[in-house]
């Protein structure tokens, strides 16, 4: 049986300025923040679609780029256009005319119609590219031809007075959507279960011919934000047939797992996401082989541990340590340390989430911290034990965990 994906495009939606990340974001786009020890954020919706059988893919980019066209470029180079395989690019550039910038969501499709339109697609699924999830895309194309929709909707099942920061379905003993209501008080729970809710998770699945169409009206609407959330997604609610397709059926898991889904949108998200990955049996299973997450992959030696001196050596607990990593008489404990992090003697790293080509020097003692790539810890930094002294020189969170940027090194160096 031909899958449906075959006959389908993923227009992935990676132009965010990911602003509640804070300085992680000052110098990248939300979804080329790093994640999980070796990938970005960006890997999983490709991966998801590369997994479900998409070979079609565009990525629309936008602010502060480079590293998201430079990783995707480096680590996403096998496509083959011989084989009807794209990879493109779609940095938003004047192509129609008017305003230089996507000026919402649909309208970042709506400036690339004939890229689309090259690709000769029966169907489009309009992915975000800054979540963490693994999931199978065919079985939301399956439902959405089955059923007949004009749109179908990727939803999250969560507790009812969780979906308070969502969007909010409400739907019939169907599945068919009869309201969208975004951010609600008191939002709607299911037909089945009055106490749980149906949250958007920004993924639609639409025929190219009927996107088409609304894409037009909507470019000609001058009180459109020319938005999908805001815009086209209400007014398929109120006029034609929407569907909520639930996260739980396509979720990629191991059975009795969870469905895991998550926005690691802000500083202690991101944090709390990467340790969890260093649990004995975490939620989101990195080791998959069925579904593995695509990513570039730097040519480094395996990650190294020396010095066996008391307090003076190079050991990992309940931790993940990637390759280049060389960690020399430092322990570390409940941490996660993205690719080349070096760590020098005496040393202390607990639960911190380590970002690419850091240097720890000395004697550092850093908890519950979030250390940016490429930055230099001084000799004897002690940060995670006084948190009225971190937050004078380090962005310190509600939850209590640290961020530490090379910027604010050089802001605590000047003041010794």
């Amino acid at each position: 049986m031909e899958r449906l994906t075959q006959r389908s495009m993923a227009f992935v939606l990676a132009g965010g300025r990911g602003s509640r990340l804070k300085e992680l974001t000052d110098r990248r786009v939300k979804p080329a923040v790093y994640f999980g020890g070796k990938t970005r954020i960006v890997d999983f919706a490709l991966s998801n679609a590369m997994n479900s059988g998409i070979r079609k893919i565009a990525l629309a980019t936008q602010y502060k780029a480079h590293s998201l066209i430079r990783h995707c470029q480096r680590g996403w180079n096998f496509f083959r256009a011989e084989r009807n395989e794209f990879l493109d690019i779609l940095p938003a550039s004047q192509r129609m005319g008017g305003e230089a910038w996507y000026r919402g969501t649909a309208d970042a499709v709506t400036q690339n119609f004939d890229i689309v339109d090259d690709y000769d697609v029966d169907y489009v699924i309009i992915l975000a590219g800054d979540h963490i999830y693994k999931m199978d895309y065919e079985i939301m194309l399956r439902q959405h031809v089955e059923t007949g929709a004009d749109v179908t909707i990727g939803c999250l099942t969560v507790p009812r007075m969780e979906a308070t920061a969502f969007g909010v379905m409400a739907v019939d003993d169907n599945g068919q959507i009869t309201d969208f209501l975004e951010k609600p008080a008191d939002p709607p729970g299911t037909p089945d279960d009055p106490d749980v809710a149906l949250a958007s998770m920004g993924i639609y699945v639409f025929s190219w011919k009927l996107l088409r169409e609304l894409l037009l009206k909507d470019a000609d609407d001058p009180d459109s934000s020319h938005d999908f959330g805001n815009d086209l997604i209400p007014d398929l609610v109120k006029n034609g047939k929407a569907i909520a397709h639930r996260f739980d059926i396509s979720c990629v898991r191991d059975a009795g797992a969870p469905a895991y889904w998550k926005d690691v949108g802000t500083v202690d998200a991101f944090w709390e996401a990467n340790i969890d990955l260093t649990n004995f049996t975490p939620d989101l299973d990195l080791w998959d082989t069925k579904w593995p997450i695509w990513t570039y992959s730097e040519g480094v030696p395996p990650a190294k541990f020396i010095h066996d001196e008391r307090d003076r050596r190079g050991v990992a607990i309940s931790s993940m340590v990637s390759g280049g990593c060389i960690i020399s008489g430092t322990e570390v404990r409940n941490s996660l340390l993205f690719t080349q992090v070096h760590t020098n003697s005496y040393a202390v790293l607990d639960h911190a989430v380590v970002l690419p080509h850091v240097v720890v020097h000395r004697s550092a003692r850093l908890r519950k911290v979030v250390i940016d790539s490429g930055v230099e810890v001084p000799e004897g930094l002690v940060v995670g034990e006084d948190p009225l002294v971190d937050q004078e020189f380090f962005r310190v969170t509600e939850k209590g965990v640290t961020l530490i940027t090379q910027p604010m090194i050089e802001k605590w160096k000047a003041a010794q």
